[in-house]
């Protein structure tokens, strides 16, 4: 904590904030998007935004594999969890999403199926050991952070014989994303969305390294900065940021240099590739079906893939008309602009799934700034 605590000081803040005040050309924007969920959360939870300059602007993107999973995927683990005899492992925050016709995992649970929350991969494993009469399906989400764990428990089960432990796999990658934002031509359509730079993710870059960025930095000349999850993280990343904007460079930069490296976690890279493959195709919730952006289970595991053995059938699922979830997760919207923030949509009973995660941009609104905004109101 005392270690944790050096990157939260006031002082050191109040400084970055004056660099990065120094540094902006009062004649320019700047828009600065934060790809991750966390980050967004440190952001609001620290006032980060009230440091800087009013031509800075951070811009919320799709960091959140909760908010990004596509509303058919939830309801093909519904329909699984139903079945007779199964048990649905899954982490928490998933529970309350808003699947089609406003239900979801907890209200399942309600209606008697066996649904556990797990906060950790293995712990499906545990429970397919305990339960050797049950089948068991683990509901797998996540960017590169959690995919790892997913690839661990299909080994192991594998290894361990484990016939009734199956695997319902939802990961979904960064890089994909990032290009999905940049080329989409919604963006542009739906309200001018601009991104001059990127707050790069911390979590998913341990894994992943810094060098797939590049790509973004030399072919759509925007500048990537990774970043840790601190208040002190990310201001000295703006500040990067900004410099290079104003240098007329677009390179990555490491300012997360205590977590990510160049190459990242190879033995983590390899254990998903042993296991794992991209899906020509892969529906993100708000941003569409983006090719190559999801992974499935190769067939050497197929045993354990839960599409193969159940079927799990996905059907064409319309979003609720008045959330703004699609617009807020491409930047384009904030969630204040959305007319039921706040009031017919609540962490208590949300009607998207910005809302509803822990990693959600609605959500950090509403616990951070929704006394400030209605106020204004």
């Amino acid at each position: 904590m005392r270690y944790l605590l050096g990157f939260r000081e006031g002082g050191a803040a109040a400084a970055l904030a004056r660099q990065i005040a120094a540094a902006v050309q009062p004649q320019r924007r700047y828009h600065l998007m934060e790809f991750c969920g966390g980050h967004t959360h440190a952001i609001f939870r620290y006032g980060v935004q009230d440091l800087l300059p009013a031509n800075v602007e951070l811009v919320h993107g799709p960091g959140c594999p909760v908010c990004v999973l596509a509303v058919p995927r939830l309801d093909a683990a519904i329909a699984l969890s139903m079945q007779p005899g199964v048990i649905l492992a899954s982490y928490g925050d998933m529970l309350r999403v808003p699947a089609s016709r406003r239900r979801s995992l907890l209200k399942a649970r309600a209606q008697g199926a066996d649904i556990r929350i797990v906060i950790s991969a293995l712990e499906a494993l545990d429970l397919a050991r305990s339960h050797p009469d049950r089948e068991v399906i683990f509901f797998a989400i996540g960017f590169e952070t959690t995919t790892p764990a997913t690839a661990h428990l299909i080994r192991e089960a594998q290894r361990l014989g484990l016939r009734n432990l199956s695997v319902h796999c939802n990961h979904v990658v960064t890089p994909a994303a990032i290009q999905a934002i940049l080329d989409a031509p919604q963006v542009r359509a739906w309200g001018q969305a601009r991104v001059d730079g990127f707050i790069g993710p911390s979590h998913v870059s341990t894994i992943i390294g810094s060098r797939p960025y590049e790509f973004f930095a030399e072919e759509y000349q925007r500048p990537v900065v990774i970043a840790g999850f601190e208040p002190l993280d990310v201001l000295q990343a703006i500040l990067m940021l900004v410099r290079q904007i104003n240098d007329g460079r677009a390179c990555v930069e490491n300012q997360f240099t205590r977590g990510v490296s160049r190459a990242g976690n190879v033995k983590a890279q390899a254990m998903v590739a042993d296991v794992l493959e991209l899906r020509p195709s892969f529906a993100w919730r708000g941003l569409g079906a983006i090719p190559y952006s999801g992974l499935r289970i190769k067939a050497a595991y197929a045993a354990h893939d839960a599409e193969r053995r159940y079927g799990a059938p996905e059907t064409s699922v319309t979003e609720n008309a008045a959330c703004q979830c699609p617009a807020i997760i491409r930047g384009v919207k904030k969630p204040t602009d959305c007319a039921i923030f706040g009031t017919v949509c609540t962490p208590r009973d949300p009607i998207g799934a910005c809302m509803v995660s822990a990693e959600g941009a609605c959500a950090a609104y509403y616990k951070y700034r929704r006394i400030p905004v209605m106020a204004a109101a």
